[in-house]
């Protein structure tokens, strides 16, 4: 007699109630805790930190009670600098899970964002790694009540005097603060994006709506927890679900990418298009236009080869993959193409840190459309405000129960962004199609006005840059009244170090007017460029790997503007000087 299968729909049976139970974190954390009590929730890929769910709740209830004897009680702000660990998020519940209010922090955070956002919050507890701890001043440290070691939960920092075991603490209610996420995006002059436990729950149910996962599934953590995407759609949903969540215990390179996910056989995976756009046009596309069986396939066998690539990319991911989530930036088209002709199992995502984050995602299985970033998110209202009858274009504006509750201590800027009926105005400039399909084009804060009053979107000109061969990544502005890209070329593109400066010139600008004459054949009249600078370094990002934009407004790349020094090794410069 047959086996008898097991039908996945009986299992997503068992989740249906769930989504009106888990209204707040203490009501997740019960319910993961109870109902997988076995099942392992969070370990370190190469073993260490290890927790069942069973031992998970017993480790966060002892931590709350630490805390409450030196007088931590409801509604006091606990901050979080660590990089990605199983007791980094222990940390999290330990906070949240009893009505008091988690601070994560990025772990690129500088000494001065620490202290600022230590002393915007008031913080009375931080949970710190030993990697992070040069960045804790011994300002801070005095006027926090409790520092601890977030590896080992010991008590770094504690006063006799506080322990008066006066912390009282509730069980939350839904429209509670649970997070503060201090974010600067692109633009600079970090906000604190407060995040109720309505907003985060609404967040779980929608991601399940998205991508179902279940007891069986494996996580694979690589970016920062303290980012609303992370901490949301994989750290925390994994836990809603009863999965087990991976974590590496060192920043995730390829050298270590790849060895665990041949270890861990991951089945989810939340990433940025930064990643998965390198794997394809630095390994997957060169090793096509080497090989000549590889290049004849394509040319004349295309969806067998299109096939073939895609089973060997998920092959390389562990063999196990079933959804690998993009969001946090704009994908490159030509490559979202690509993936899809190879029928990798990707979807694209689009939210905010304001809406905890998720307002658009597709599906894996379901109809997909290049460029776009899908339709609306489960419970989440859409529209677009100030449409141009002439293309269609308006900004996304949002409104549901995942819609941030304001800005920390800054009425002014939340008024900016939220309206009294509730809609979040997003700055993304976006068109929507018949079947509900969004497709973002750029930040309103970031279009440029031609010289007709026409949109230019910056983005859109990026895009075609970073598509050129030998270019890394691309800014695009305007100076002067003309637009100018600023253009970081591949390592191996340039020699930096030419044993002579004016061959070294040369084969620069021989570079940058590539890149101009390319732009400025395949753009529209008004977004063609008049100027290509050089930049030596990367450009600096957020944990998403977005450019921050705010931070080369006046920036002119790093090329010299005539050779400095003749026959001899070209020297480094610390200032940026326009060519």
């Amino acid at each position: 007699m047959a086996k008898k299968i097991k039908s996945p729909y009986k299992a997503w049976r068992k989740y249906r109630g769930r989504e009106n139970y888990c209204t707040t974190l203490h009501k997740v954390f019960d319910y993961a805790t109870t109902t997988y009590a076995k099942n392992i929730a969070y370990q370190y890929v190469d073993g260490g930190q290890k927790y069942t769910y069973a031992e998970f709740r017993t480790k966060v209830e002892r931590l709350s009670q630490r805390m409450s004897r030196f007088g931590i009680k409801h509604g006091d702000r606990v901050a979080i600098l660590s990089q990605n660990m199983p007791n980094w998020v222990v940390a999290f519940f330990a906070a949240t899970a009893y009505g008091r209010i988690a601070v994560p922090m990025l772990q690129d955070v500088s000494e001065n964002e620490v202290t600022n956002i230590l002393t915007h919050s008031e913080s009375k507890v931080l949970f710190i790694s030993q990697r992070m701890m040069g960045k804790l001043s011994e300002e801070c440290r005095k006027k926090l009540t409790l520092v601890i070691d977030i590896e080992t939960f010991e008590f770094l920092k504690k006063d006799k005097e506080d322990f008066k075991c006066n912390g009282w603490v509730k069980e939350p209610f839904p429209d509670d603060l649970a997070a503060i996420i201090y974010t600067s995006g692109t633009t600079g002059n970090a906000k604190g994006v407060m995040l109720s436990h309505r907003n985060i729950c609404q967040n779980l149910a929608a991601s399940f709506k998205a991508q179902p996962a279940f007891q069986r599934d494996r996580f694979l953590s690589i970016l920062p927890a303290a980012h609303a995407y992370e901490m949301n759609v994989s750290t925390i949903y994994s836990f809603y679900v009863g999965a087990t969540c991976y974590t590496l215990q060192k920043p995730a390179a390829p050298a270590v990418l790849l060895p665990a996910m041949k270890k861990v056989k991951p089945t989810i995976i939340c990433s940025v298009p930064l990643i998965i756009e390198k794997v394809v046009k630095n390994s997957v596309w060169p090793t096509i236009k080497k090989s000549r069986v590889l290049s004849w396939a394509d040319k004349h066998l295309p969806h067998l080869l299109h096939w073939f690539i895609g089973r060997r990319m998920v092959k390389t991911f562990g063999g196990k993959l079933v959804f690998f989530g993009v969001g946090g930036a704009k994908m490159d088209p030509a490559v979202e193409a690509f993936l899809k002709d190879c029928h990798f199992p990707y979807a694209v995502g689009y939210g905010l840190t304001e809406t905890a984050p998720l307002v658009c995602n597709a599906m894996v299985n379901k109809k997909k459309k290049i460029g776009s970033i899908g339709v609306a998110s489960y419970k989440v209202d859409i529209r677009l405000d100030n449409v141009n009858p002439a293309n269609g274009e308006g900004e996304i504006v949002v409104r549901g129960d995942n819609v941030m509750l304001g800005y920390y201590k800054d009425p002014e800027r939340t008024m900016q962004v939220l309206d009294d009926k509730g809609w979040f105005h997003t700055n993304d400039v976006a068109t929507v199609d018949e079947d509900g399909y969004y497709f973002i084009k750029g930040r309103l804060n970031n279009t440029i006005l031609g010289p007709s009053g026409e949109n230019i979107y910056p983005e859109e000109i990026e895009q075609v840059i970073n598509n050129i061969e030998g270019v890394e990544e691309s800014l695009v502005m305007e100076r002067d009244g003309k637009l100018v890209a600023l253009v970081k070329f591949q390592d191996n593109a340039i020699d930096w170090n030419q044993s002579t400066e004016d061959k070294w010139f040369e084969e620069l600008e021989a570079r940058k007017n590539a890149v101009m004459e390319w732009v400025n054949k395949t753009v529209g009249r008004n977004s063609k460029i008049g100027e290509v600078d050089a930049m030596k370094e990367p450009f600096e990002k957020t944990a998403t790997q977005k450019i921050r934009r705010f931070k080369y407004k006046d920036s002119h790349g790093d090329e010299p503007e005539k050779p400095i020094v003749e026959n001899k090794p070209k020297q480094d410069h610390e200032d940026t000087v326009r060519n």
